[in-house]
C-alpha cells in the first residue's frame, strides 16, 4: 500500500468519524426536541432543530406532527448506521487481503438501510406532497431518489466484493 493510500484512507477514517458522531448528536437533538415538543413545550416545534419549523403541521394535527418528524428521525438514524456500518468497514479493512466476508456483509447490509433511507424519504416526500394539498406547508427535500440510487452503486459493489472474494479464494486455494 503507498504512503498516499494510507494518508487518504486515514483521513476518510476520521472524516467518517466525525460524519458518524454529527449525526448521531442531530438525530438525538431531535429526538429530545420532539419529545420536548409533545410533552413539555408545544412551542418547541417552532424550531425543532438548527431552525426546522413544523408548527402548521403541529396545529394542523398531532398525528400529522409525530409521523413526519418520525420519518425526519428515521431517516436522519439511518444515516448515522450508515455512517457506523462504514466506519467498521475501516476497523476491519486490510488492504493486503482486502476481499473478506465481513467487509462484504457490510457493504451489503449499507446498501440495504441505504434503501430503507430511500423508501422513508419517497414515503416522506409523498406525505409532504398530500399534507402541501391539504394548505400546510413543508419546506423538505427529502432526497428519496438520492438513496435509492447510493443503495444500488453500493449494492453493485457489494455483488463485485463478493465475486472478488470468491476469485481471491479460488487464487489462495490453487497455490
Amino acid at each position: 500500500m503507498t504512503t498516499r493510500t494510507s494518508i487518504i484512507l486515514n483521513t476518510m477514517n476520521v472524516i467518517f468519524w466525525v460524519i458518524f458522531i454529527g449525526l448521531c448528536i442531530k438525530t438525538g437533538a431531535l429526538l429530545v426536541s420532539f419529545f420536548v415538543s409533545l410533552f413539555v413545550n408545544s412551542a418547541g416545534a417552532e424550531n425543532l432543530y438548527l431552525g426546522l419549523d413544523f408548527s402548521e403541521l403541529y396545529r394542523f394535527g398531532i398525528e400529522h406532527y409525530v409521523f413526519v418528524v418520525s420519518l425526519k428521525i428515521g431517516i436522519t438514524g439511518l444515516k448515522a448506521y450508515i455512517a457506523y456500518l462504514v466506519v467498521k468497514i475501516f476497523l476491519q479493512l486490510n488492504l493486503a487481503n482486502p476481499f473478506n466476508a465481513n467487509v462484504a456483509a457490510l457493504i451489503t447490509k449499507i446498501s440495504h438501510y441505504a434503501l430503507s433511507a430511500g423508501i422513508l424519504a419517497l414515503v416522506a416526500a409523498a406525505y409532504s406532497e398530500w399534507l402541501i394539498k391539504k394548505g400546510i406547508p413543508i419546506a423538505q427535500n427529502w432526497g428519496g431518489g438520492d438513496y435509492l440510487f447510493l443503495a444500488g452503486v453500493i449494492f453493485i459493489i457489494a455483488q463485485i466484493f463478493k465475486k472478488g472474494i470468491e476469485i481471491q479464494t479460488e487464487n489462495e486455494l490453487t497455490i
